[in-house]
């Protein structure tokens, strides 16, 4: 007769760790911001007016822009990657097929952290661009065209949230050996989705910098709460860099089915 530790968890157990997690991870969604301190410290200067950062973005604003009106070609590349590859709706639709494909595989709760992750992301950032109400770039002679406030930088924000939701939820169905280059190819999206906006004129790079903290606040804080469930409900931590639901590829991807 099996222990009492060896006694698969109880259903009333699993349900008391699902209801814990929900909680975790709506209220990571909502303190986020506030629980950003990198991103705090750039608010705080953005708002203050400091100097330094001041000059820094003008600075990388009037340099890139003239690199931008001296090499037409290369600034209709910057657009087609900033508008069409990169752009936030791109990524939010493949951040929403990724979460319909794990709902059929029946990892449902991994498909809730994929879903309030971009969709807190951008809530979040949206508020925080109401709050601060800063005016984009005006250059002479313009390249690119954006509406709304500047800071932060949704595409930035969404580029972070975007691609580390693709690597943490895909992560566990890449070889080893294959891992460290979609680390690669990820980080260098969300560089370079920063560069395209500051190059084109319609953000500051402090507007980047902060959607670049402001959305790993929100993946870091989300992630946490994933990790909490997965305590609560008898699972091992996930070993560093190997995605947040290693038995992803196994026969039963949700955690219910797989005994402790």
């Amino acid at each position: 007769m099996p222990t009492q530790s060896e006694t698969p968890r109880s259903p009333g157990r699993r349900s008391g760790a699902d209801r814990r997690f929900g909680v975790r991870l709506l209220a990571a969604a909502a303190v986020a911001a506030a629980a950003s301190v990198p991103f705090a410290l750039v608010l705080v200067l953005v708002e203050g007016r400091w100097r330094p950062l001041r000059d820094l973005d003008r600075g990388a604003a009037e340099g890139l822009h003239g690199i931008a009106l001296d090499h037409p070609a290369w600034t209709r590349t910057l657009r087609v990657l900033s508008d069409h590859v990169w752009d936030p709706f791109t990524l939010r639709v493949g951040v929403a097929l990724l979460t319909g494909w794990l709902l059929w595989r029946g990892a449902r709760r991994l498909a809730a952290w994929a879903a309030v992750t971009a969709v807190a992301g951008g809530l979040i950032g949206l508020g925080v661009k109401t709050l601060v109400e800063r005016a984009r770039p005006a250059l002479e002679d313009p390249v690119a065209h954006a509406p709304g406030y500047s800071f932060p930088s949704g595409h930035a924000m969404t580029a972070t949230t975007s691609f580390a939701v693709f690597l943490l939820v895909l992560l566990p169905m890449v070889p080893r050996r294959a891992r460290v280059a979609c680390w690669a190819v990820a980080v260098l999206s969300v560089l370079g989705v920063g560069f395209t906006r500051v190059a084109l004129g319609v953000h500051w790079f402090s507007d980047v910098l902060g959607g670049w903290l402001l959305g790993l606040a929100v993946v870091v804080l989300t992630a946490r709460a994933f990790e909490a469930w997965r305590a609560d409900a008898g699972r091992r931590p996930a070993p560093v860099g190997a995605g947040l639901e290693p038995e992803l590829t196994g026969p039963h991807p949700e955690p219910d089915s797989v005994s402790r």
